[in-house]
């Protein structure tokens, strides 16, 4: 037999890791879970499973980024015909994933993509609430269709209802009805939120410079909604720390519309903060692409800039979970810059302005 290259063995290897890992969360779950029981599963050393995941939590996030892969269903092709439909077939897209009664417990939070206990730190329930805040806005675009009326606060209570029978579902299995909750989801679309944009801090914030500055954009990025490559050669760009995902919105509605607005995402630490920002990612846009046809998002585009490189392209050499910068780029010139608070926010109506 053909001698394996060193690249094949290191996913052969990983593969064991991933496969051991999973059985062991799974029948012990996160915390009582041990890395040695993990290498002794996958019949390796301690070290070797060190070699392809620095942490335990590193590794757990991989393994709940790999279920949620693999689960991926083919996309829709139509989108519902209203809000209120929509919201109950999303719902009950999201509602899927909840164990049955008699599961056993550790193996139920693993289907339910469960964080509890996962991050006691103060920096991951930050992101986990700047990642929400990035869902919460890719449903509301499915949601507003390019209707002027903004649906993020429906968007944010619908999550907030699923997160919540999630949760109970992992503390509680067999409490409450599945149906319940999706028929909850479906009369919230009624319910008015009195839902406006207007955030006090925006008119503070410093105007874009404006430039005519070479663009050498980067390529071979793939746009995590729509699954194909990103062409940076026209619109907004907007570079935001896992700290700062909720300023996607500043960016979204400060673009004209019609212009295509591009978020990459950077993270301070690749292996756990950008494992956890990609789980999420994945796992909304699961859901989203099962329910909505891709032409809601046309003009949105969301990457994980894990390599930094559109953090690169645009100056950034410092790139960090509290980074906020954007760029406006016209036929492959960049025409305006800014950075810091509001960046994608000045960026977008400098362009906006001079269109």
């Amino acid at each position: 037999m053909a001698r394996l290259t060193r690249v094949q063995q290191q996913a052969r290897t990983r593969a064991a890791v991933l496969a051991a890992a999973r059985d062991e969360f799974a029948e012990h779950g996160f915390v009582p879970a041990k890395v040695d029981r993990i290498a002794e599963r996958a019949e390796l050393t301690r070290g070797a499973v060190y070699s392809n995941f620095p942490s335990k939590r590193a590794l757990y996030l991989a393994v709940l980024i790999d279920l949620v892969e693999r689960a991926a269903e083919p996309r829709a092709t139509v989108s519902p015909s209203s809000r209120v439909d929509a919201l109950g077939v999303f719902a009950r897209v999201w509602l899927e994933r909840l164990p049955l009664v008699g599961d056993p417990a550790p193996g139920g939070r693993l289907q339910l993509r469960s964080l509890d206990g996962v991050f006691e730190d103060g920096h991951g329930p930050a992101v986990l609430a700047q990642v929400a805040r990035l869902e919460a806005l890719l449903l509301a675009i499915a949601l507003e269709r390019g209707a002027p009326e903004r649906r993020v606060r429906l968007a944010e209570t619908v999550l907030t209802l699923l997160d919540g029978a999630g949760h109970r579902a992992g503390t509680a299995p067999g409490f409450g009805d599945p149906f319940d909750v999706a028929h909850a989801c479906r009369h919230l679309a009624y319910i008015d939120l009195e839902d406006v944009w207007a955030p006090p801090h925006l008119p503070y914030v410093a105007p874009a410079v404006a430039c005519a500055d070479a663009w050498t954009a980067p390529q071979g990025l793939v746009d995590q909604i729509g699954g194909d490559e990103v062409d940076l050669a026209n619109g907004l760009v907007v570079v935001l720390g896992a700290g700062r995902l909720g300023a996607a919105e500043e960016a979204v509605r400060a673009a004209k519309p019609g212009e295509q607005v591009v978020v990459a995402v950077v993270t301070g630490d690749r292996e756990e903060t950008g494992r956890l920002v990609r789980l999420r990612v994945a796992d909304a846009v699961g859901c989203l692409r099962r329910v909505f046809a891709a032409d809601v998002w046309q003009h949105v585009r969301l990457v994980l800039d894990d390599e930094a490189r559109v953090a690169s392209a645009i100056g950034i050499t410092d790139a960090d979970d509290e980074t906020e910068a954007a760029v406006s780029v016209r036929d492959g010139v960049v025409v305006a810059r800014a950075r810091g608070r509001g960046a994608g926010h000045a960026a977008g109506a400098r362009r906006r302005e001079a269109l």
